[in-house]
């Protein structure tokens, strides 16, 4: 067999294996569960996020998530070098825990950062201090310990500003949806109606008792 025929023999064999690796990749993805070609290697991944998006939970984890950052100040600041909380943080902290009081189905997660003063190793235990200190003032505002399920750290990888000096808007902790508590019997059918079913009576009502009070006011002024 000359060196030709040889190589043109090796480069068939090579395109025939490629073919059938492709054909199997294309049938374990079409038999597969939804996702699992997108898995990174974590047993499990792909079902959970694929069940998560057919309950609805993690669109729904999203929206809450936005609403949260839109309706309170999900975002407070520190002092240089400090992770206690001044006036500022703990009248924003008060809303923040209002409003978690009202879902008691979710669950959060506080993240905490530093400016970009220091080295890197100190700003992450700075960043996890401050995190800390927003759990420990959450939960003594009489929220479950057990729905902060985390706190975390990103030290000073994540400025706002990108400044060397002292930034206060970089030294920050900032609160999150992370997701619904487990087996709460709000959520165990995904249905996020009756999740802000509260918000919606509560909204009903206070519109209902603004028209009121304004066919008052118009009544009292001799309207038509």
């Amino acid at each position: 067999m000359n060196a030709y025929l040889k190589n043109a023999l090796i480069v068939a064999s090579i395109a025939t294996l490629a073919s059938c690796s492709k054909e199997t990749n294309i049938a374990r993805s079409f038999y597969a569960e939804a996702g699992s070609e997108l898995d990174e290697g974590g047993f499990g991944n792909s079902t959970m996020n694929n069940m998560l998006i057919q309950s609805g939970q993690k669109s729904y984890a999203i929206d809450l998530s936005n609403r949260f950052a839109a309706e309170v100040p999900a975002t407070v600041n520190f002092a240089f070098n400090s992770s206690k909380l001044d006036a500022s943080a703990i009248a924003s902290l008060r809303k923040q825990a209002n409003w978690i009081r009202q879902f008691p189905e979710v669950r959060f997660r506080v993240y905490g950062h530093t400016d970009l003063v220091g080295g890197n190793a100190f700003n992450k235990r700075l960043g996890l201090r401050r995190a800390r200190a927003v759990v420990r003032f959450l939960s003594s505002q009489g929220i479950n310990r057990s729905r902060l399920e985390a706190v975390a750290s990103f030290g000073e990888t994540q400025p706002l500003v990108v400044s060397q000096g002292r930034e206060r808007r970089n030294r920050r902790t900032v609160t999150e949806v992370s997701g619904f508590v487990q087996n709460n019997p709000t959520v165990l059918n995904g249905k996020y109606a009756q999740i802000i079913f509260r918000d919606y009576v509560k909204s009903a009502t206070e519109a209902s008792t603004l028209s009121n009070d304004a066919t008052g006011a118009i009544n009292s002024q001799g309207g038509d």
